[in-house]
């Protein structure tokens, strides 16, 4: 979810209720039935509480909406408990451990299905790599990460979480004015997009946070960068895997991918010249030239020492053992922006040639 979130346990489903604007025929057969969600019917309905009401009317106001039917709407959400504890960041100085973050990610399930989504989208992959110049393992790793290719779409309904976010973000969180405000701006993009597309928003489910469909798009980024790549004159990203895969391209072309370009390289360290505070100090920002880096004792191998344009020292910490660094590029800066975290990054990577590799494997054995 283009949204930058810590990666939870969502609920498993097998696809969503519904998805924006009428479901096609040639989409039938991809459409499962929901389970009853019992995150969907926790905490009690919002109502018309005053401050709720006052939110309506200026929602209304902004992107131009009928009053009445943006304060109907928001009256029927429910505050939920549960995502009030989900966006809450976990304590201060809890550890972190890439080597467990992988391998929650980059194991056997996730690739057996990528490799079944891969086969079955081989063209549409194809042609999205050639358009875009976004190589089919990244977007492959995209949707593996997000929902394992749609079986974890995520069961809250979206009008509760996002309506929660907007109205009751907790007070412990340390980000919380400019993340309410970000959520708030989230549920106008929900209602706006809901009532252009005649889509009851009280049907909708996905994450905790608002993200939906297949790539988890947060209702801004589905209007932003959301493409109807199956030519059907309407964006799917619950049922439509060409769609899907369109649009998580056109979002990294949004953010500048570079087509060609490698998204890392390994270093090692010259300990006598190690200049790490000033190397971290941009975090994850590809700010060095290869030979700035190597001034201030980092090895770089002759590929990325012939690397055209900046990079960052990216550090992965691995818990009580020493942390993990590579050289991240634009292009590895490009996926943070789907997720603004190196280990979400280096997750969809390895995800992705997991799966690349498994594929490699089965063609390449003798019959």
């Amino acid at each position: 979810m283009p949204f930058h979130k810590t990666i939870v346990t969502l609920i498993l489903i097998a696809a969503c209720a519904s998805s924006i604007g009428a479901t096609s025929k040639k989409h039938a057969k991809s459409k499962a039935k929901a389970k009853p969600a019992a995150a969907a019917t926790e905490g009690t309905p919002y109502g018309e509480r005053a401050d709720l009401m006052r939110l309506a009317d200026d929602i209304a106001q902004r992107r131009n909406l009928d009053p009445a039917w943006v304060r109907a709407t928001l009256a029927k959400a429910r505050m939920l408990p549960s995502v009030v504890r989900a966006i809450t960041p976990p304590a201060v100085g809890t550890p972190k451990n890439w080597a467990l973050y992988r391998s929650r990610f980059v194991e056997p399930i996730r690739i057996r299905a990528g490799v079944k989504f891969w086969l079955a989208n081989q063209e549409t992959l194809a042609r999205v790599e050639a358009q875009t110049g976004v190589p089919a393992s990244i977007i492959v790793g995209i949707i593996g990460v997000e929902t394992i290719y749609g079986q974890q779409l995520g069961n809250y309904r979206v009008m509760d979480a996002l309506t929660t976010l907007a109205l009751d973000f907790p007070d412990a969180h340390p980000r919380k004015v400019d993340r309410q405000a970000y959520f708030l701006t989230e549920l106008e993009s929900y209602l706006s997009l809901t009532h252009r597309t005649g889509t009851d928003p009280m049907a909708l489910r996905g994450s905790y946070a608002g993200a939906m469909g297949w790539p988890q798009f947060m209702p801004s980024s589905w209007v932003k960068y959301g493409i109807d790549f199956d030519n059907d004159s309407r964006v799917d990203l619950f049922h439509s895997q060409a769609d899907v895969i369109g649009s998580v391209a056109n979002y990294f072309q949004a953010f500048k991918w570079k087509p060609g370009m490698a998204t890392h390289y390994p270093v090692q360290f010259d300990m006598a010249r190690l200049d790490m505070p000033t190397l971290m100090a941009p975090d994850i920002l590809p700010t060095f030239s290869p030979a700035a880096m190597q001034d201030k004792g980092v090895i770089l191998d002759p590929t990325a020492l012939n690397h055209a344009g900046p990079l960052a020292l990216v550090e992965l910490q691995n818990g009580a053992e020493a942390p993990t660094y590579v050289a991240g590029t634009e292009n590895f800066y490009a996926i943070t922006r789907y997720n603004w975290s190196s280990y979400y990054a280096m997750a969809v990577i390895d995800l992705g040639q997991a799966v690349a590799q498994a594929i490699q494997a089965q063609t390449s054995v003798p019959k």
